[in-house]
């Protein structure tokens, strides 16, 4: 039986509760065993600050390839900044899971990530994150015992957000069939927020079709009553589902989430703080049941062009189904429909970017920052 007391310690992310590093002699004692360390020193991630990506090469400056030198890691900067070489080069002795096949299976539109992209940066992101599920697997452990309770660990949640068609789906999808390959993972589920729009009736009745993908446009409350679900080891779990076909809720359909070892949200806006209520009260972020969570970054001019790309794709593939929501733009001619992706892009996406995703980045674990041909030129990772 767990206790409410428990599930509230499970609710939230491993880092909220506290930050450990072990070092010194081993412990040898019957219920530590030999390669147990001591805890040297704790602290709360609530206390540490979040500074500015200072330099970073997303909206200023295009990203390039470094020497792959490892910077100093004793700086005063809470986090770690590795050039695509050094980055690749963390976890040369990972086996790779995936074979050319599955990559292109796993790859979106107008993303052209291939095999060498997975051995030089997700193979490396793969092991990291296999290293902090189990870390996070002895904290829960360790508390339980400490409590005298049984509890049943919960899925660990990993958040990834960024822009509209700058890979963040490719990434999810990478990581599900990477992270599902190691033993300790063996069920990955991927949940995207798009399930929690309100459905186009009720945009259209709140005056907000045009500002879908804006924050006011989810049912925040649902998605943070389901991750608390999640967190809470709920054996079952239920989303609702959305057809970017023809760009509405699905009536009476859903998603079921079974307890897995991982569960991976993907969405523009999951790693926004949580808004005051209207008494000012705090209330609770989606990012606040996160375990890790990633930002996919990059130049905006770049985003820019491959949302027109990906426009111009879906023009003559989905935009033709007669089911599709977008059928009109179906017929139109390259000039017409390079015009108007970038109308929607310049009055809707863009907006969004620079007003609601971009200033999320800072709250991120890791951040991906790609080069123009969508490779990952950079890793920023949190160290604390």
């Amino acid at each position: 039986m767990v206790s409410e007391s428990s599930r509230t310690i499970w609710g939230l992310r491993s880092r909220d509760i506290s930050r450990f590093f072990v070092s010194g002699p081993a412990c040898s004692c019957s219920r530590c065993g030999p390669s147990s360390g001591r805890i040297v020193r704790v602290v709360p991630s609530s206390d540490l600050p979040v500074p500015p990506l200072e330099g970073a090469p997303a909206t200023d400056q295009d990203a390039s390839p470094g020497s792959g030198r490892l910077p100093d890691l004793a700086t005063s900067s809470p986090y770690v900044d590795l050039d695509r070489a050094a980055w690749s080069r963390l976890s040369e002795s990972t086996p790779l899971p995936l074979t050319d096949a599955d990559v292109v299976k796993l790859r979106g539109l107008g993303d052209p990530i291939d095999l060498a992209e997975v051995d030089a940066i997700y193979r490396p992101i793969s092991r990291l994150l296999n290293l902090y599920v189990t870390a996070t697997s002895g904290l829960h452990e360790a508390t339980s015992t400490f409590l005298r309770e049984n509890s049943t660990r919960t899925p660990y949640v990993i958040g990834v957000a960024g822009s509209v068609a700058v890979g963040k789906s490719t990434t999810s999808r990478i990581l599900r069939e990477m992270l599902a390959r190691w033993p300790e993972t063996p069920r990955v589920e991927l949940l995207t927020t798009d399930g929690f729009l309100y459905p186009n009736a009720e945009l259209a009745r709140r005056g907000l079709m045009e500002r879908k993908g804006f924050p006011e446009s989810y049912d925040r409350r649902a998605l943070i009553r389901f991750l608390s679900r999640v967190k809470a080891g709920v054996p079952e779990v239920r989303s609702p589902v959305y057809d970017h076909l023809t760009y509405d809720i699905v009536p009476g359909a859903e998603t079921v989430v079974r307890r897995p070892d991982v569960l991976i949200v993907e969405g523009l806006n999951v790693l926004q703080p949580a808004r005051p209520g209207p008494s000012d009260e705090s209330t609770v972020a989606v990012s606040d049941f996160f375990d890790f969570s990633i930002y996919v970054d990059a130049r905006t001019r770049n985003i820019r062009q491959w949302y027109v790309d990906r426009f111009l794709s879906l023009r003559r593939t989905a935009f033709a189904r007669p089911e599709s929501y977008f059928r009109r733009y179906a017929d139109l001619t390259d000039e017409e429909a390079v015009a108007k992706a970038r109308s929607i892009w310049d009055s809707i996406n863009a907006p969004n970017l620079e007003q609601n995703v971009l200033p999320t980045r800072g709250r991120a674990t890791l951040v991906l920052t790609k080069g123009s041909d969508h490779s990952v030129q950079r890793a920023r990772l949190r160290k604390v």
